[in-house]
């Protein structure tokens, strides 16, 4: 994986607000685009409803990743939030990542967050932060 990601300024405002209208939980979502700019979020429902966990129901990812071949998408990232705490990944977050080559977004809805939104590459239990590209195209 780069050691950079590259997104849509619109994207990064779609996690901001979904982390924000659900600050007392952790949100969580899909993330796609073409050509390996991140161009479509695909949000989902935390079926755990925790402040510190989330997990997104098989019957509602299998149809995301459906919609995402039939829009002729990859799959680029996962994002979630962290209601309370550092948005850097938790010893859960590294245990659980199930997508090698895949963003990992974590997003702060915290108004004092000096950095809300950050993407890091999770890969055999080895975190590496990567920076976020913002793109116009």
């Amino acid at each position: 994986m780069p050691q950079e990601i590259r997104v849509r300024a619109r994207i990064v405002e779609e996690m901001l607000r979904h982390a924000r209208s659900e600050s007392r939980m952790e949100c969580c979502g899909l993330l796609a685009g073409v050509d390996g700019v991140i161009t479509k979020s695909f949000p989902a429902k935390n079926v755990l409803a925790s402040p510190t966990a989330y997990e997104v129901a098989p019957q509602e990812l299998f149809p995301l990743f459906r919609q995402m071949r039939e829009k002729g998408l990859d799959h680029l990232g996962i994002y979630h939030s962290h209601p309370a705490t550092e948005n850097f990944p938790s010893p859960s977050d590294v245990e659980l990542a199930a997508y090698p080559y895949q963003a990992y977004f974590i997003i702060s809805p915290l108004a004092a967050a000096p950095n809300p939104v950050r993407a890091f590459s999770i890969r055999d239990g080895h975190v590496e932060e990567l920076e976020i590209v913002i793109v116009n195209v």
